[in-house]
């Protein structure tokens, strides 16, 4: 009699596992200390990305960041400036997809300013390698600091999403 019970909560548990994994944390949540962007998946064609909370919200696509990107410890640091007005790349940008990270930032403007994690979401824990990305600066005005790494699932879902603006997909 008892196992009627024990096997549906087993798949609840499991399903509410799975979809603290899928990629969509709340805007601005983390699966490290350091700070990433929070967002979905983004579609390939455009290269922005919204989470549900800030897909009705656009913003004017006004950006100045420095981008500090680092694909292995062997590797040299990579560093980019993105100057974005109205979601336009202006000339003194060197990033090397500077119009897709422009629409990214004016399609999804909070993409780069996390939350805190949650202590309670569950990440795979997978690897998705050694890179590493920093970016400061300011978006819309508000203030940016964030930083990206490939340590769990969490952590790739959040450079996935953000990958047009790290100017990698960081992947092995």
């Amino acid at each position: 009699m008892r196992m009627r019970f024990v096997r549906p909560l087993l798949a609840v548990l499991a399903v509410a596992g799975l979809a603290a994994c899928s990629g969509t944390p709340s805007p601005g949540s983390t699966g490290s200390a350091s700070q990433a962007p929070s967002s979905s998946p983004s579609s390939s064609s455009a290269g922005s990305s919204a989470t549900p909370s800030a897909s009705a919200a656009t913003g004017a696509g006004s950006a100045e960041l420095s981008i500090t990107l680092v694909e292995s410890p062997e590797a040299a640091p990579q560093t980019f400036t993105l100057v974005c007005a109205d979601g336009v790349p202006a000339a003194e940008s060197n990033h090397p997809t500077a119009a897709e990270a422009c629409t990214s930032i004016k399609n999804s403007p909070a993409i780069l300013s996390p939350a805190p994690t949650k202590t309670d979401q569950a990440c795979t824990m997978q690897y998705g390698g050694p890179a590493t990305a920093k970016v400061t600066g300011a978006v819309d005005g508000k203030e940016v600091t964030a930083a990206f790494s490939r340590t769990d699932g969490c952590q790739i879902a959040l450079w996935d999403a953000a990958k047009s603006i790290l100017g990698s997909d960081g992947g092995l």
